[in-house]
């Protein structure tokens, strides 16, 4: 695949995101960072701020956020509106690829866990670098298979924690030079 036949959706977050970002700009990757209104991000490159009315449109209960990860989170209005960007990133995104660590229940840690959670529901091709393992993962037959996956789609997610390792920071560079060799 070309390097100007497929698209980085990110969010922009320090870290894992703001890596995504410079990958694809490095090697001349279009992306687009979603974002709302008093989101702090790190990475500001061809940034599209929700509205309010677009935001809502991927709102979920939280009750079904918990009950699918298996955690409880705090009903604040800032975690709702992160859920909503996340839905949008996933949503406009054929691939996902996320940085973080897999629990052992098969979710993944933090909102990066919810992003990953979508991509499963929505059916879309899903590989977590785990940062306790130094591992790529891809979802397959309902359970993480060890895998080197590459950006093979026309729209990808790129996610992750802000506590990015220098091995995940490596593994996101690996990950765009094995797909735009």
């Amino acid at each position: 695949m070309k390097t100007s036949e497929t698209r980085l959706f990110s969010g922009g977050l320090k870290g894992a995101e703001e890596t995504f970002g410079a990958c694809a700009e490095s090697l001349g990757v279009p992306e687009t960072t979603l974002s709302f209104d008093g989101h702090r991000i790190a990475r500001t490159k061809n940034l599209t701020i929700l509205s309010d009315a677009e935001l809502a449109r991927g709102d979920i209960s939280m009750e079904i956020v918990s009950a699918r990860m298996g955690r409880r989170y705090a009903r604040t209005d800032i975690l709702r509106r992160v859920f909503q960007l996340i839905f949008h990133m996933v949503n406009n995104s054929q691939q996902v690829f996320a940085i973080g660590w897999i629990q052992p229940d098969k979710t993944v840690v933090g909102g990066t866990g919810w992003g990953v959670e979508l991509a499963k529901f929505f059916n879309r091709q899903v590989s977590v670098f785990d940062q306790t393992a130094n591992q790529w993962f891809t979802w397959k037959s309902h359970d993480w298979q060890e895998d080197q996956p590459i950006i093979s789609t026309a729209a990808f997610c790129g996610t992750g924690t802000r506590n990015l390792t220098s091995e995940g920071r490596q593994a996101i560079e690996d990950l765009f030079a094995r797909s735009f060799r």
